[in-house]
């Protein structure tokens, strides 16, 4: 009994480290039974569509705090280095147009720190986002989007 103990612990030692599954799959596995594999949502239920139109959050500091502390981000089964990586795969994917040119991808560490900080009132840190994005369109901007328009 005992050898057989050393033995599983040795093979559990000298296996290799399970690589992290690709942010597609942590999509369809986490996100998608809400959102749809296409991303539509439902309004049905209350539950966003985020297609063309999630990565506008990403302009402002208060929206990329809020697309990481929604309750459904913030308390996914993942650790804060595939739920950044999720996280910039998914702002690419269903929202590239917006998807801000100086935008810097989510690190595991920005990810664990707004995991950390979440607020208790989600409904008012959105408020503030959607009016700071307000503030931010009406400031005028001279960089191109990513269609090369100004």
């Amino acid at each position: 009994m005992r050898l057989a103990a050393l033995l599983l612990t040795a093979l559990c030692l000298a296996a290799p480290a399970v690589e992290a599954q690709p942010p597609e799959l942590d999509y369809v596995q986490f996100c998608a039974g809400c959102h749809g594999f296409d991303g539509a949502g439902s309004a049905r239920n209350d539950v966003p569509d985020i297609r063309d139109n999630i990565s506008e959050l990403a302009k402002v500091p208060s929206g990329r705090a809020f697309l990481i502390q929604v309750a459904g981000v913030a308390q996914a089964p993942l650790d804060d280095a595939a739920l950044a990586r999720l996280m910039n795969w998914l702002l690419a994917r269903f929202d590239p147009a917006h998807l801000p040119d100086d935008f810097a991808p989510y690190t595991a560490a920005e990810v664990g720190r707004l995991r950390d900080t979440r607020p208790g009132d989600l409904t008012a840190l959105r408020a503030v986002a959607v009016a700071d994005l307000a503030r931010a369109a009406t400031t005028p901007d001279t960089t191109p989007n990513r269609t090369g328009a100004p």
